[in-house]
């Protein structure tokens, strides 16, 4: 696949990575998520998939800690939604690479994931014996039950739904900083001086969460 190349001075382009069912047409859409792979595969990809809905017909298959087809420094504003926190550490430090690579010059990054420090808090101040199932449960980085058959091994090894790395707002920060960002800052839903930015964000997607915009 080719790169993504701007074919105007005036062209604006936004790469939203882990986009799910939001794809809006004005924003360039990829998921890596191995259902999305295999409904694009001709033919054989329009009898089945195990989600309730489609992925839209504009997202793309692609995997931001492999790299995205998308030429350097091209980017206007980049964007994911709770994506980070399933990826490897060493995964999520390719992504955050990644991103700054294809973000032009004062670019804007913003994130959204899973606040560690909220559940960490939660989880002192919680003096009922339920208190670390229920840690365990909403960080999802447990396993209630060991997976016994083919098609659970599978999924396991080639989906995205349990968490692999967490993130507070310092340890999120010196990895942007590490990547070369500036400019980093904890953001709220809406808060984005560019508009574009509210045709991906959801506000119920950042509540009781850790927001964050950086800039290249």
């Amino acid at each position: 696949m080719q790169p993504v190349k701007v074919s105007s001075d005036a062209e604006r382009i936004y790469v939203q990575y882990g986009c799910g069912w939001c794809a809006p047409l004005s924003w360039i859409n990829y998921d890596a998520s191995p259902v999305l792979r295999f409904e694009r595969i001709p033919l054989l990809g329009r009898l089945y998939t195990k989600n309730p809905a489609r992925f839209p017909a504009n997202a793309k298959y692609g995997d931001i800690a492999m790299g995205l087809p998308i030429a350097d420094n091209v980017c206007d504003g980049v964007y994911c939604s709770h994506v980070l926190e399933h990826l490897s550490l060493e995964d999520c430090e390719k992504a955050l690479k990644n991103t700054y690579r294809i973000l032009k010059n004062g670019g804007v990054f913003r994130l959204v994931m899973p606040d560690l420090e909220r559940y960490v808090m939660d989880y002192v101040n919680d003096p009922s014996p339920e208190a670390a199932m229920r840690f365990m449960r909403e960080t999802a980085i447990g396993k209630e039950r060991r997976s016994s058959s083919v098609g659970a091994l599978v999924r396991e090894s080639f989906g995205h739904s349990q968490h692999n790395w967490l993130w507070d707002y310092k340890s999120i920060e010196r990895k942007l900083h590490e990547a070369g960002f500036s400019s980093i800052r904890r953001a709220r839903w809406g808060d984005a001086q560019d508009p574009a930015f509210m045709e991906v964000e959801d506000k119920s997607r950042w509540a009781d969460c850790l927001g964050v915009e950086c800039k290249k």
